[in-house]
């Protein structure tokens, strides 16, 4: 139970009315009767001495208490309430809630106690914490993988000029206001829509979803990227060989020293063997309509990602803030070093200019905005659940604006280092291969680190120290996003059944997690990538996008930019400028729904090595993606028909949002003398 106590005074006699009951402050349009019962009972209790029988308490129906008898009524602002009022020469009483026994008319000492039946929530124990795990969250294994690529892709450099713009008018707007939310109402993604706009409480539900599909996909590649690790440690690497029992004749041990060996188109290389017939076994499946069996040391290797997971967020923010301290920040240490190691390599400045290099006319494709809209949109991750989350356990007055321009601008500056961190390898790949980077450079997604990038660590000096931190860097970007998106699953049902689950963190935490193992079984199988890819291009995207353009337009159109604004105004000091204000209400949902039209009007080619997705697999696609959304307009229709009243009653009152309960409101006035 927690307990808020402050002492207030009530006005000189100068401010009352003929009765003598105070008609300025909480009194303004009360009837006289009113006016004189309240006066009559304040005579009451002044009579019953209240020094000698101690603070009368009649408690409220929202749980407030004035030492005197009376209720408290107007929530008062925390900025509002910060400040005592006392009038000069106002006497104190003590702490313990009797107040002076002088004439009405003379100053009067209240003390107003604010008692929540409610477990107080939990915070950051730094905001170092705070800042840490949002950068962790944001930037993750697609900084490293996608960004690159689609950089090179789109026109090198003149990439940048579109990426950035749509960072300024979509992403950033769109990550500053999930925290605002977040941080603002105290509440998860499902219980926050009730004070926003109840009608619209399936996006809370379709995010969880959308979360759950991620972590049934995404941890695979970190356990990949374990297996890895454990195979470095041995002094020759077993992706530099082909010698082993899963090389095929093709394989072609091309290292630097290897003068005499040529490249032919179908050579492989040892990396490329060992990940698609070591690890992940792909030759054994035909597709996605014959897996095949489960890999046990993949599953062994998941088992110990997701108690890694378990232990890391089972408590709270109070440990998950502690473990980003590690794993936010040693891939920053592994891409330093990994910077300077290839600017080294002879032929790296071949793949900064081809990085860089830019191709201006490209900028005419709408190709290349299309993807610097979900370039910026996936990276920067709003719509997940989990911004609202870890705002949501900030102090009140946290400075969320600042908060958002430094991450985000984190999380793109991340980008950029990574490009140079892989194209300065590739360079030098091209280079001992005598080709052109373009053909080196034919790989994207995680066959850029398994196997190109892979091999070229093989080939530097002291290889098993430099695979060693590679893929404790591909472990720990993959860990920050994971304890992210399941924090945003857990905060939002917490949130939602408070008096089912708050005081069993551990045992829902542990029933997610294993939840989320067996949803991942078939990513382990033989043909696990083909399920990867699967979930990866149809599970998550289209479904998120379309979720957070109707977060967009609920938080703007319906609850109101207005009054949006003016809850920053509460917690910030300052009122959002004119730029954000139409980001919200026009650019942001029209950039939304830019990247939702592209994907519908040129959908995705979908291919994994040499295998085409026939046509039902883009059916079964779009049907796990729809799984997701279909919660937003079922709870709709289960909204309406459960309310009161008449239709249009009804429809009012679910687009009303609910007062808060004010559980970061802590300093009331009161309407008693």
């Amino acid at each position: 139970m927690e307990t808020k106590e402050m002492m207030m005074t009530s006005m000189p006699t100068a401010d009352k009315g003929e009765n003598g009951v105070e008609s300025g402050k909480g009194g303004e349009g009360v009837e006289g009767q009113e006016e004189e019962t309240q006066q009559e009972n304040v005579s009451l209790v002044l009579a019953d001495g209240l020094g000698d029988r101690g603070p009368k308490s009649l408690t409220s129906g929202s749980g407030q208490q004035v030492s005197n008898g009376y209720t408290t009524s107007t929530p008062q602002s925390p900025r509002e309430g910060s400040e005592q009022r006392t009038a000069p020469g106002a006497a104190s009483g003590p702490a313990g809630g009797t107040g002076s026994t002088g004439p009405v008319g003379g100053l009067r000492t209240l003390v107003v106690q604010q008692t929540s039946l409610e477990r107080p929530r939990e915070t950051w124990s730094k905001k170092m914490d705070f800042l840490l795990s949002v950068i962790g969250y944001a930037v993750d294994l697609g900084n490293v993988w996608r960004f690159p690529y689609i950089c090179y892709q789109n026109g090198g450099g003149a990439f940048l000029l579109p990426y950035l713009l749509m960072a300024v008018f979509g992403g950033v707007p769109l990550f500053y206001m999930e925290l605002a939310l977040g941080q603002f109402h105290r509440s998860g993604c499902i219980s926050i829509w009730k004070h926003i706009c109840p009608i619209f409480k399936g996006i809370g539900f379709a995010i969880c979803i959308i979360a759950l599909y991620v972590a049934f996909y995404y941890n695979t590649i970190m356990a990949w990227a374990l297996y890895y690790l454990l195979s470095s440690f041995r002094p020759t690497l077993p992706w530099t060989t082909c010698t082993n029992s899963w090389n095929t004749a093709n394989c072609n041990r091309y290292l630097s020293s290897d003068h005499n060996v040529s490249w032919s188109n179908s050579s492989t290389s040892p990396a490329e063997e060992f990940y698609k017939r070591h690890v992940l076994q792909v030759h054994l499946s035909p597709g996605l309509h014959q897996l095949g069996s489960i890999s046990w040391q993949l599953a062994l290797c998941l088992l110990f990602i997701f108690t890694i997971v378990y232990f890391s967020i089972w408590k709270g923010v109070k440990t998950s803030g502690k473990v980003v301290w590690v794993t936010a920040t040693f891939p920053y240490l592994v891409l330093l070093i990994l910077l300077i190691r290839g600017a080294t390599l002879p032929g790296a400045w071949r793949g900064v200019v081809y990085y860089l290099r830019p191709s201006w006319e490209k900028l005419l494709s709408t190709t290349v905005w299309i993807d610097a809209a979900a370039q910026i949109f996936f990276s920067l991750g709003p719509g997940f659940g989990v911004l609202l989350a870890f705002a949501s356990y900030n102090p009140f007055h946290n400075n969320c604006y600042k908060d958002a321009l430094v991450t985000s601008s984190v999380n793109c500056l991340t980008s950029f280092l990574s490009g140079f961190v892989i194209f300065t390898v590739l360079g030098y790949m091209a280079e001992m291969r005598k080709q052109d980077v373009d053909d080196v450079a034919k790989d994207a997604g995680p066959s850029l680190l398994f196997i190109i990038y892979a091999e070229a660590i093989a080939n530097m000096p002291a290889a098993t120290f430099f695979a060693i931190i590679f893929f404790l860097m591909i472990i720990m970007l993959g860990l920050d996003s994971t304890f992210a998106g399941l924090e945003g699953v857990i905060t939002a049902m917490l949130d939602e059944f408070p008096h089912l689950l708050a005081k069993r963190r551990e045992w829902f935490v542990l029933g997610l997690v294993c939840v989320c193992y067996l949803g991942a079984l078939s990513t382990l199988t033989y043909g696990g990538a083909f399920v990867v890819k699967l979930f990866e291009e149809y599970a998550t995207g289209p479904a998120v996008i379309t979720v957070v353009l109707l977060e967009v337009i609920a938080v703007s159109w319906f609850y109101g930019t207005n009054r949006f604004c003016n809850d920053i105004q509460l917690m910030l000091g300052f009122y959002p400028g004119g730029f954000w204000r139409v980001c919200w209400v026009a650019i942001c949902p029209c950039f939304l729904l830019f990247i939702i039209i592209s994907f519908l009007a040129f959908p995705p080619e979908v291919k994994l090595f040499h295998y085409n997705y026939p046509p039902w697999t883009t059916v079964l696609g779009y049907c796990i993606g729809v799984s997701s959304f279909i919660c937003v307009p079922a709870y709709m229709v289960y909204h309406l028909l459960n309310a009161k009243g008449p239709f249009k009653q009804r429809l009012l009152k679910s687009i009303t949002p609910q007062p808060s309960n004010d559980h970061h409101r802590d300093l009331f006035v009161t309407n008693a003398i």
